[in-house]
């Protein structure tokens, strides 16, 4: 989409390292939101991939003049590959600009290869500054005010999907990955400041609603107390972008792929 960062792109090459099964380099790579290439790009210098394909709503944005793009609107297409294509599929700053971003991400888990890795990034709606701004505005940061019937799907008034770490995990879950695993770009320092007044009373309270939900209403057991935790950790509370990562489980198919 041509939105990222320089940190977020070298954030999304380190998450695809760390899931890395060995150190040999990922053979077909996919990336969702190509913009410009660069994520492509630093992937090549890091020598991570061997041969990358691109997606994007546009081809005009690509600079890298050996990467055709492949072009679909995600909003009503399925991803234009064949089943278990890809062993690395990267989509940073795309989810929260899709209408439905989990038929995507089932997208994402029929074109990988058993055991292929996906990279998805966002902003991160939980951080201190975002949930201060949601409270005294009732939109968070980088989200809302938009323009009625608002066509610049490539800037942040296209950001039509707010989507937190849980649900982003979920979603992944439901989808059928495994290893969910949650970093940051980067401390944001207005978050930081916030955190000095509000880290305690978010940890206690927290801790009360978590044993509320555990015992009356059931909500929280063994399978997603892990990601409810990391709602509230150090990293979520200060970081400026998620970058969420997961492995493609070969034993589990994914439900109701997107189709039309």
């Amino acid at each position: 989409m041509g939105l990222s960062t320089s940190s977020i792109l070298t954030a999304a090459a380190n998450m695809a390292g760390d899931l890395r099964s060995s150190q040999t380099p990922y053979l077909k790579h996919l990336d969702i939101g190509s913009g410009h290439g660069e994520l492509i790009e630093l992937l090549r210098t890091q020598k991570q991939v061997v041969a990358s394909k691109a997606c994007d709503y546009t081809s005009d944005l690509m600079q890298l003049s050996d990467v055709d793009v492949h072009v679909a609107d995600l909003n009503q297409q399925p991803l234009p590959f064949k089943d278990n294509t890809f062993d690395l599929v990267t989509c940073t700053e795309v989810v929260e600009h899709l209408e439905h971003y989990r038929e995507t991400i089932r997208e994402m888990y029929r074109v990988l290869k058993p055991s292929g890795v996906v990279v998805i990034t966002t902003p991160n709606i939980l951080n201190l500054k975002s949930r201060i701004r949601f409270f005294v505005f009732g939109f968070y940061n980088l989200f809302g005010p938009i323009h009625t019937r608002e066509s610049a799907l490539h800037s942040a008034g296209g950001h039509i999907n707010p989507v937190s770490y849980f649900y982003l995990a979920h979603s992944m879950l439901d989808a059928g990955f495994d290893s969910i695993k949650l970093a940051i770009d980067k401390k944001q320092n207005t978050s930081l400041f916030w955190l000095i007044w509000f880290y305690l009373p978010i940890k206690f309270f927290a801790w009360i609603t978590t044993r509320k939900e555990k015992s009356k209403y059931k909500t929280i057991d063994q399978h997603n107390e892990h990601h409810v935790i990391k709602i509230n950790a150090l990293a979520t509370l200060t970081g400026r972008t998620i970058v969420v990562g997961g492995i493609k489980n070969a034993d589990k198919f994914s439900p109701n792929p997107l189709h039309l």
